[in-house]
This record gives C-alpha cells, structure tokens and sequence, in this order.
C-alpha cells in the first residue's frame, strides 16, 4: 500500500489541527514534502516507498539501508535506552530493539518534526514515539507491523501491517543522489 489512511480501518485517528494540516499539504500538492527536497524520509515513509532496502545485521546492531534518499538507519540491540540528557531529534529518529522469540520490535523516538508520517501528508509532532515488530515468517516475506502515538497529531495510537516481499539473493542497493538533476520539485 502506498496510502496509510487505506491501510487502517477508519482512516488515520487525527486530532483536528492535524486534519487541517493534512488538508493544507494537499491542497498545495504536496509541494514542501520532504522528499520533493531530496531530504530524508522517517521509516514510516520509507515502509511504504517503492524502492529497495537492505539489512544489515550484526548481534548488536542492525543497520538498514535505503535506497530512497540513499537513508541509512541504526537499531542499537545492545541494550543502551534512549537518550534522556538531550533531546535527540532526526529524521529517522533514534530506534533501540530487542528479540522476542524470533520477532524484532523495535522503539523509535526523537523523530524532527518536519517529516511526513506515510503517505500521503501527515504530520507529527517531536513526541511522535513508533514501535515496529518485525518477522519473517517464510524465506521470501518480512512481515511489519507497527503502531503510531503522538498525542498531539493523534486522537489515538494506531497501527498497520504491511507484508514485504524480500530480493532475491544478489540484489543491491544502489547510490540514489536525488539532487542531481532534479526536475521533480516543479510538478509536486
């Protein structure tokens, strides 16, 4: 699915500030979303974006790497918390993950509030906090379920699942430079 408010049963649960401002990047096409900028996209974009992603797991990190704005993501598994001394704020925000049975969940905080949650344009705010549960339940498939809260953009946590086709063996991520040669920014 590319579009998360057909993704969830009822649409995405916004509070009415939220609502307005969905309504607003709509009605100007989109124009300020960040990937029209050649800036990051947070996970939950990039769940749904097209392009190809690899993972790379080592027993005290995974790092996936995404094609798409060539972003690169850390899930620190060795046991560290998030940080509480300063507010951390990025674009793919700060994920911690443990193994339950053979299920990843990961906890993400510290997302800018300049990014896009999905597509098609919803906001958030720097309280946005993102659990994800990752499985594999055969060799071809990954399986993601994940659940959205943010107080102040949502009226209420919610989720979706999406199930992932895997590559075949051999296929690489290759180097996506966005700002080369842009001629999208005119047409968003």
């Amino acid at each position: 699915f590319r579009n998360l408010d057909a993704a969830v049963p009822g649409g995405v649960p916004l509070q009415p500030a939220s609502a307005r401002l969905k309504v607003e990047r709509f009605g100007r096409n989109s124009k300020d979303h960040p990937d029209a900028h050649c800036l990051p996209l947070n996970p939950v974009q990039l769940h749904s974006h097209p392009q190809p992603r690899k993972i790379i797991q080592t027993p005290d990190l995974i790092v996936i790497l995404y094609e798409a704005n060539s972003g690169v993501r850390q899930i620190f598994l060795d046991g560290r918390q998030h940080p509480k001394e300063y507010p951390l704020l990025a674009w793919q925000g700060h994920s911690i993950g443990h193994w339950e049975k053979d299920t990843l969940v990961v906890d993400s905080v510290g997302f800018k509030d300049t990014s896009w949650v999905g597509f098609p344009q919803h906001p958030h705010t720097e309280k946005l906090h993102v659990i994800e549960r990752f499985s594999r339940p055969d060799y071809g498939h990954l399986v993601l379920e994940t659940t959205l809260d943010d107080p102040d953009t949502f009226a209420k946590p919610w989720s979706y699942k999406k199930i992932m086709r895997l590559a075949p063996p051999g296929e690489d991520v290759e180097e996506y430079v966005c700002n080369e040669n842009n001629r999208d920014m005119g047409h968003y």
